[in-house]
């Protein structure tokens, strides 16, 4: 059977990149585990069956358990909660959507023709890893026809599987318990698609990984997020940014799953590709609510502030899952990203937005309308309105040329770090920037655009000649004619 071939030598390959990368420790581990196996082994033969019977249980209780938690996910209808679908007539037809499930922890297929499966991941080839963690390790492959991807498999030599091991003796079952934060990673990513959730490729689990209780999620490369690269980043990429971080938690408040909170709310949760702001970790995403009796009972706890949230006539806290995401990315986000820098006329609207995330007055509709706000006229221009129309006529313009031979200086922040490059929406602004740098005696519309659509703008003292190039203009300020005295 050819394909289970393919499957077997995939399973047999991703076990070796993870060697390959960690090998001093997974050969400890290995160890850790045999001595495990060992003990347990010879508490059965010793007739210790009750022993093996307790961890057994303890160990199917907390199998069971992970498996409540996933139930909700598969709900079709999201008006219904686990403790209805649980008081149902068995006869009426089942709202849990089993053919997500069965392939999760079957095996895998491809239910489209893009998706990605266990003979996906034959002949790849291991680049580098990304991250481990208490319970997963992220691998960066390329997979045969060069396309790279990043791997999420059970972290072998974790906090999570190395406890469990202690504690149940059974490293196949808690190979298996470890594994279900990424079987609800999976149904996560799938019922959350958004553009700004990383894109699930696919994904290779079960018997047709080769071992039980192996499962390998495959997800779109991305780059992590840096947040001190970030710092020093021109201040349209540090919106957009948080653009999109905004425009995630509006789709997470209304989302298939209903209003979803992120608990572990760290920068290191997040990647970029292309630009793109996008999540890549929801394990410990929560779409459940918090139930109460009083306001009391609705309090959000911070580091340094608290929030009391209204309760319910139904004994639901109102919006609690939108207002701590909100809050979050206030003080992990903008706090860092959105003030510092901002163009001159946006700074109360900059303002604004600081305030009332802060503080928590407004909710994620309003500040997504904020946002939008400003990235509307931030690429019309129209912020720039007050700049006098005659400032360009200060300069000599020279289209289809470039320069050679340049006298660069810096300023910050800049695309690049050589020179001064910045966006600006029209030769009107660069003028006026050119003007407000004592060293600047010439700037290049050079053609190339930023994710808005502004034009990016070389700044210069001087140049030595032109040359031709038909997709930029020079602009060069005009000599003034000194001043003659009278006697």
């Amino acid at each position: 059977m050819p394909g289970m071939g393919h499957s077997l030598r995939a399973a047999a390959l991703l076990a070796f990149v993870v060697l390959s990368i960690l090998v001093s420790l997974l050969i400890s581990s290995v160890q850790q585990f045999g001595a495990g196996i060992y003990h347990f082994s010879n508490a059965t033969v010793a007739g210790d069956e009750e022993e093996f019977a307790s961890l057994r249980g303890a160990l199917i209780y907390q199998l069971n358990q992970r498996r409540k938690e996933i139930i909700p996910l598969l709900l079709l209808d999201r008006e219904e909660t686990w403790e209805s679908f649980y008081q149902r007539d068995q006869t009426q037809d089942s709202p849990l959507d089993y053919s997500l499930w069965n392939e999760i922890t079957h095996g895998s297929r491809k239910a489209h023709m893009d998706e990605m499966d266990c003979q996906s991941l034959v002949d790849m080839q291991a680049v580098e890893v990304l991250g481990s963690g208490y319970t997963k390790l992220v691998v960066k492959v390329n997979l045969a026809g060069g396309q790279p991807v990043a791997l999420k498999l059970v972290n072998e030599q974790g906090i999570d599987m190395g406890k469990c091991v202690e504690d149940f003796k059974d490293p196949r079952g808690c190979r298996e318990l470890v594994s279900y934060k990424l079987k609800k990673e999976i149904v996560l990513l799938q019922r959350l698609q958004h553009p700004n959730v990383i894109k699930l490729k696919g994904h290779c689990a079960g018997d047709a990984g080769g071992e039980g209780g192996k499962v390998t999620v495959i997800l779109e490369q991305g780059n992590p997020l840096q947040m001190i690269q970030l710092l020093q980043s021109p201040w349209e990429d540090r919106f957009r940014v948080c653009l999109d971080l905004v425009r995630l938690l509006h789709f997470l408040s209304q989302s298939p799953l209903g209003s979803v909170a992120l608990l572990d709310f760290q920068p290191r949760q997040f990647v970029t590709v292309s630009g793109e702001l996008k999540l890549t970790d929801l394990d410990d995403a929560s779409a459940e609510e918090t139930s109460c009796q009083t306001h009391a009972d609705c309090t959000l706890q911070f580091p340094h502030r608290n929030f009391t949230l209204p309760c319910s006539a139904q004994g639901v806290c109102e919006g609690l899952n939108e207002k701590r995401n909100i809050y979050n990315a206030y003080r992990y986000f903008f706090t860092y990203l959105l003030p510092h820098q901002a163009p001159p006329g946006f700074t109360h609207l900059v303002d604004h937005i600081m305030n009332s995330t802060g503080e928590l007055k407004a909710d994620i509709n309003h500040t997504l309308e904020a946002f939008e706000h400003i990235l509307l006229l931030y690429k019309s221009g129209l912020h720039l309105d007050n700049l006098p129309p005659s400032i360009i006529r200060d300069y000599t313009v020279m289209r289809g040329m470039g320069t050679s031979g340049d006298t660069e200086y810096r300023c910050w922040p800049s695309y690049s770090q050589q020179g001064c490059l910045l966006s600006v929406h029209s030769a009107r602004e660069a003028a006026f920037i050119c003007n407000s740098h004592s060293q600047c005696n010439s700037f290049t519309l050079t053609g190339q655009k930023t994710w808005t659509g502004r034009l990016l703008a070389s700044f210069r003292s001087s140049f030595s000649h032109l040359v031709p190039d038909g997709t930029s203009e020079v602009y060069v300020k005009k000599t003034k004619a000194p001043e003659t005295s009278t006697v």
